[in-house]
């Protein structure tokens, strides 16, 4: 056999093993065969370059190479499910189905809801093409480079046998499939273990640590992640069934890695007897879940009940409660946070919850210490939040040990040693040392660069800590002292580096609110930072300005007006404000931010809902703002008026009009500025 003969056998024979491995779990050669076969083949491709195939199994391990995600736009819009969290919401549910489809019988597909990163997957010819995140809905991350690094995702289908009588039908010449991007229990137990071992932060739960993983600018790190992915929706102009679950089947005989836990039912009961099963059977499943999905079965009637605004009227999901258990209390230990905020964590006797060993739980603040009479020695039950973070929700007194102690909090920073401070109206004690204390040096670092303040996307939390313990960097000023030739290591780093120091320099740019709030001023939010740039307009009014002054501006309370004066009075903020202007950060609002501010929409709160022709609803924000006015989320009496696009949703149409708030067109609003 020649060498290009060969090259294509071991393609088609690693594609299967792979599949049957990754997907069927019932592998027929060993390890170390299937290692043979790869390093055979990678011996192959290196000898004939013409052959060079983006699907090959050799491309699984990935790449070293940094590359900056595009943003693509979904065929299909992402939308996300309507969640219920009991039986009447789904009966509810199901009744309006029954309404929408006027009285028509109709199948329901049960299937498990996984707890991972959506992922939307597009296949031509049989050949995955491209990998793209659910972004905002419209638009996501095209991740394809790092989703061929997951094993159980198909590179390439095989088309069955023309003579087969039992093959499922060809698949589609295009098709979208989708699912979810997991991090087995397994895999994060293991780099937990590993990230504490490092001194590193741990992932919260799998889903994260998969979103993460998935994000990563390196597909040779995904690839050692050992990520897994369920599919679970089949999109297309030429589907092989009219009904989901059966398309779901067929895409299983492709060689789709699909839930065996879906199952097709009629009545409201079977749905019930679906969801008091999994809510137990699901603790045995190797990745996380957190409900079930419920979807009509049939397309066509899929078609006939349509969307609203956010979420098809098919499809609902059913949250599982809360898992709870009892453990042993062994100590509380402190953490500080980017605004000195002191959080007491629980230690206790490690114990299996949702899918994790846990072993810490956060215990918020003193109040909520006293308010459970915590001693050390306690049973406490434990819940997941959300099925994320552990927290405790309370204590079982008949086991309390005679010589158990109460905890008593802090009073000084286990950080820096400065005595901790309680301001007024506020729950948690805070380290006040702000421009001393190592972990909120850093985390003001982190918050400055933040997507939402100067969005320096190029440096990342363990990029600020390697700066800061090498003494790179003590403040936020000295990130614009970094050149190249210091973070360029050894020498093979330069590409990374110069990313570095020019996303360091893009920053210049960043409008001077966006400055304000990445100042990171304790108790100064987004919104904050806008109304304060908005009203001083440069940094030195802002400086100057006496606490009555700051108190006058709606939504700027006492607690915050003192934090702000306290901030300016301090010499080395001040040292730093002044290096960030020298370096030329915008320090004032932009003349065409200035001549478009107006108190148009003074006093006025708004609620945005719909799509938009001629602004998106970020730029809607952003004008009623400018204007004067507020955006809040939902209706209620003290609501002024909609700003209501195409589509808007029926219960906000139906609660305005009962509230009898008015609905104002795009055109109407737009006319209404320029008035």
């Amino acid at each position: 056999m020649d060498e290009i003969k060969r090259i294509e056998q071991l393609r088609k024979e690693l594609h299967e093993h792979n599949y049957k491995y990754y997907v069927l779990n019932q592998p027929t050669i060993g390890d170390q065969e299937f290692d043979f076969m790869m390093h055979e083949l990678q011996d192959l491709e290196a000898k004939h370059p013409e052959m060079a195939d983006p699907n090959s199994p050799t491309q699984r391990v990935g790449s070293d190479l940094n590359a900056e995600f595009r943003q693509v736009e979904h065929k299909y819009p992402m939308l996300s499910l309507a969640n219920t969290y009991n039986e009447q919401d789904v009966a509810d549910w199901y009744e309006s189905v029954k309404k929408g489809l006027a009285g028509e019988d109709f199948e329901v597909c049960c299937e498990m809801k996984y707890d991972g990163l959506s992922i939307s997957l597009t296949y031509v010819d049989g050949k995955l093409t491209q990998a793209v995140t659910r972004g905002d809905g419209v638009h996501g991350d095209d991740v394809t480079a790092n989703v061929k690094t997951i094993r159980s995702i198909p590179l390439v289908l095989t088309p069955p046998a023309p003579d087969d009588l039992f093959a499922a039908p060809a698949y589609p010449h295009e098709f979208e499939i989708r699912g979810e991007i997991l991090m087995p229990w397994s895999v994060f137990e293991r780099l937990n273990k590993e990230r504490e071992e490092a001194e590193e932060p741990l992932f919260a739960n799998p889903r994260n640590a998969a979103s993460g993983t998935l994000k990563s600018q390196k597909s040779s790190l995904v690839a050692s992640r050992q990520l897994d992915a369920y599919l679970y929706y089949l999109l297309g102009e030429e589907l092989p069934a009219e009904g989901h679950f059966e398309n779901l089947e067929v895409a299983r005989q492709w060689g789709f890695k699909i839930s065996e836990g879906m199952k097709k039912v009629k009545t409201l009961q079977q749905i019930y007897d679906f969801i008091n099963y999994w809510d137990t059977e699901r603790k045995k499943l190797p990745v996380a879940t957190d409900g079930i999905v419920l979807k009509v079965n049939s397309i066509r009637q899929q078609r006939a009940l349509g969307f609203t605004a956010k979420s098809p009227r098919w499809a609902i999901a059913y949250k599982f409660k809360a898992e709870r258990v009892c453990t042993r209390l062994n100590e509380v230990t402190y953490q500080v946070g980017r605004t000195g905020a002191i959080t007491p964590v629980a230690n206790m006797d490690p114990v299996q919850l949702a899918g994790t060993t846990v072993k810490r739980a956060t215990l918020n603040n003193e109040d909520f210490i006293k308010s459970f009479d915590l001693h050390i020695g306690d049973y406490v039950y434990v819940e997941k939040g959300g099925e994320i973070i552990p927290k405790i929700v309370g204590v079982d007194i008949d086991q309390r040990p005679i010589i158990a102690q109460p905890v008593e909090f802090i009073k000084r920073c286990p950080e820096c040693g400065t005595p901790l401070v309680r301001y007024e109206g506020e729950a948690a004690w805070y380290c006040p040392n702000d421009t001393g204390c190592p972990p909120q040096i850093k985390g003001r670092i982190e918050h400055f660069i933040a997507r939402k303040a100067m969005n320096i996307d190029s440096l990342g939390p363990e990029t600020v800590d390697e700066y800061y313990r090498h003494h790179l960097i003590h403040n936020i000023a000295d990130l614009y002292d970094i050149d190249v030739q210091q973070i360029n290591g050894d020498g093979s780093r330069t590409k990374s580096a110069q990313r570095i120091v020019n996303g360091i320099a893009a920053s210049k740019d960043v409008p001077f609110e966006r400055v304000v709030f990445a100042l990171g001023i304790r108790f100064v939010g987004e919104t904050s930072a806008k109304l304060l740039a908005r009203h001083f307009k440069n940094i030195d009014a802002l400086m100057n300005a006496g606490i009555e002054e700051l108190q006058e501006i709606e939504g700027i309370g006492e607690v915050m007006a003192k934090s702000i004066i306290t901030y300016f009075h301090n010499e080395e903020n001040l040292k730093i404000i002044e290096r960030l202007r020298a370096y030329g950060l915008q320090m004032e609002l932009s003349e065409a931010q200035t001549a478009n501010v107006s108190d148009k929409l003074a006093g006025q709160s708004v609620v945005i809902s719909g799509v938009f022709t001629h602004h998106s609803r970020d730029e809607y924000k952003a004008i009623i703002e400018q204007n004067g006015g507020k955006n809040v989320g939902s209706i209620s009496s003290k609501t002024s008026f909609i700003l209501a696009g195409e589509n808007m949703g029926p219960s906000k149409l139906q609660k305005a009009e009962k509230l009898g708030i008015k609905i104002m067109s795009e055109e109407e609003f737009l006319s209404l500025l320029n008035s």
